[in-house]
């Protein structure tokens, strides 16, 4: 057997760039390169690897270890899971601050991997700079706190184990199913041991991605559940765009009539207005979609895991004896809510069950029905584009702004506070890939590393990332990458001082938006003093960014406009908005306990209202 001798971070990076997928016959490169920070756990090892395949295998170089994963997240979820990065950090503070981003990559089943450097396996230096002692065992480090976050987890103590991990952690991350993260931890001088490595390992391999097909006999029984509804309901997810299934689910609801609502990774799945689009659903759902999934008697998932937001913790689909068919790659998903299950792809699963059907469609009244939600909704979005709000801007009024002012092809990007639940109810997505949230795990700090991410994945669309001021400021460095990359980003940063999001929920719950704004603290001892005088333009300016500020209606219209006509690195607008005016809700609940005794009359009559919206929740 031919064998060539390296090291096994060398042979790693070797690896990884041999590595290809194809789905539906499109080939293409699985990993874009390696993020990476270099320090004692790596420098000597896969830093050494990646300076010596340079020409080969991509290093790009990034300001925090839990940005570089949320960067390699978006720029996946954007590829619809078809390619992704690998991410490496230095051990102890570099690689623990990685967690975060495993989670955020396993909660919403994006592949990303994940490479952290590890104290000694040898052990006679122990213990050594930056690592975690104890007393119970020696084989153990921060490293092990990525297991519970991560879809595969390995340690590698000798360097002939990557032969056999490398080909698991490719499964993995190319699974439709069973993706996430994919953890594999590096002590730092196995990195540098050298072992005579198989030739084939470093040829190139293409890993196919199956489109699964659900069970005939259960697509036969989805059919006649669907044909015995009167007010059936689909409920669009992410999955229908990791499937690629967007003609299938336009000319399926085409054809039957069946109304959709979109989840927050499944919005974009149909254009704003598709006749049958009621819009959002849940929580944050229009008000047809609202009263549709109360009404309707059969509710059809498509690649969607119904968390709470979208099920109203269980209160949305109130319907008596309402059934569930959900279309599903993961079994486990597949299963939820005594569903019938159709265990395989969304475009796949749709055809088949769109055949089945023959010529099925709903009644008239019930199509003329969604069509009608779907004006009435679109007319409400209208009103709040052009609310007028003085003296300062309305938040749905600078969404509004971007969404009129901005290309059809454009992709919008955010996660985190109160813009999520608004872009969810008022984004009008004219591209099917042009609206792009992380919801998952609603991480506060996605947004401009994300945006970083999604512009890798499209330079040729332009990228707008709208995040409020607290998720600016706990994570906004990666500016500064986008500057030494020359990426074209527009930054929107909407300064409510503080976090409006929980302050409205504190709100709601009875207290007074307690810890939320962003105040000196005063001679009485709380957070109630003067606005702090935190000037964010200057702050994206001092990191290399184009920025602009803007005051009123006329002025962030005139950004919008000039930051479209920028060429260069990336753009800011900063704008101040009331957090007063509120996007209203529209009739969902969501589940968030209220204290059962409190001196606070407005927590006790908060309380009462939840006693008696809490009735409302119930077992599917």
């Amino acid at each position: 057997m031919k064998t060539t001798r390296l090291t096994m971070s060398q042979a790693l990076v070797r690896y990884l760039a041999a590595q290809h997928i194809r789905r539906d016959g499109v080939e293409n490169p699985f990993f874009a390169g390696m993020w990476g920070i270099f320090g004692h756990g790596n420098v000597a090892g896969v830093g050494q690897a990646l300076e010596q395949y340079a020409s080969h295998f991509r290093y790009y170089q990034c300001r925090n270890e839990q940005a570089q994963v949320l960067a390699a997240v978006a720029y996946a979820k954007q590829r619809n899971r078809l390619a992704t990065f690998a991410c490496a950090s230095s051990i102890g503070p570099g690689a623990s601050n990685m967690i975060t981003g495993a989670a955020v990559a396993t909660v919403n089943r994006i592949p990303v991997l994940i490479l952290p450097g590890d104290i000694f396996a040898e052990r006679i230096q122990a213990p050594v700079l930056q690592q975690l002692e104890s007393e119970h065992s020696q084989d153990f480090s921060v490293n092990d706190c990525f297991k519970p976050v991560s879809r595969y987890w390995d340690r590698i103590n000798r360097p002939e184990q990557i032969i056999t991990a490398l080909p698991e952690a490719m499964r993995v991350l190319t699974s439709p199913a069973d993706t996430g993260a994919v953890t594999l931890s590096l002590p730092q001088d196995i990195q540098a041991y050298a072992y005579d490595y198989p030739a084939e390992m470093f040829e190139k391999r293409v890993w196919q991605i199956p489109r699964n097909r659900p069970d005939a006999a259960a697509i036969q029984q989805a059919a006649q559940w669907i044909r015995e509804s009167e007010q059936p309901l689909i409920v669009a997810g992410g999955g229908v765009h990791y499937s690629d299934a967007y003609a299938a689910l336009e000319a399926f609801t085409a054809r039957t009539g069946i109304p959709v609502c979109e989840t927050n990774a499944g919005k974009g799945a149909l254009l704003y207005d598709n006749p049958v689009n009621l819009g959002a659903a849940g929580w944050t759902g229009s008000d047809g979609a609202i009263a549709l999934s109360a009404e309707a008697d059969l509710v059809i998932g498509i690649g969607t895991r119904f968390s709470d937001f979208t099920t109203g913790s269980k209160t949305a689909f109130a319907r008596e004896g309402r059934r569930f068919i959900n279309i599903n790659v993961a079994e486990f998903d597949a299963h939820k809510h005594s569903a019938l299950p159709l265990v395989g792809d969304a475009r796949a699963a749709l055809e088949e069950l769109d055949a089945a059907l023959g010529g099925y469609a709903v009644a008239e009244g019930y199509r003329a029905r969604a069509r009608a939600c779907n004006q009435a909704w679109d007319a409400e979005v209208h009103r709040i584009y052009n609310l007028e709000h003085e003296p300062m801007l309305s938040q749905g009024e600078v969404i509004g702004m971007v969404n009129t002012l901005t290309g059809a092809e454009d992709t919008v990007l955010s996660a985190a506070g109160s813009m999520p639940g608004d872009l969810h109810k008022l984004w009008r997505t004219r591209s099917h890939k042009g609206y792009h949230m992380e919801y998952g795990y609603s991480t506060m700090g996605y947004e401009i590393a994300g945006g970083l991410g999604v512009k890798l994945a499209v330079p040729e669309r332009e990228v707008w990332v709208m995040v409020g001021d607290g998720s600016f400021l706990m994570m906004h460095t990666e500016i500064v990458t986008m500057v030494q990359e020359g990426l074209k980003v527009n930054i929107i940063v909407v300064d409510n001082h503080g976090f409006a999001s929980i302050g409205g929920l504190s709100k709601a719950v009875g207290s007074d938006g307690f810890g939320t704004k962003y105040r000196y603290r005063s001679e009485t001892g709380h957070l109630d003093g003067e606005t702090l005088p935190i000037d964010f333009a200057k702050n994206c300016e001092s990191l290399g960014a184009h920025v602009i500020r803007a005051r009123s209606r006329e002025e962030f219209s005139r950004a919008i406009k000039a930051a479209k006509a920028h060429r260069g690195g990336p753009v800011c607008i900063v704008t101040e908005v009331d957090r007063r005016q509120r996007v209203p809700g529209y009739g969902g609940w969501w589940d968030v306990p209220v204290a059962e005794v409190s001196e606070m009359a407005k927590v006790r009559a908060a309380r009462a209202e939840y006693e008696a919206a809490k009735k409302r929740e119930t077992y599917y």
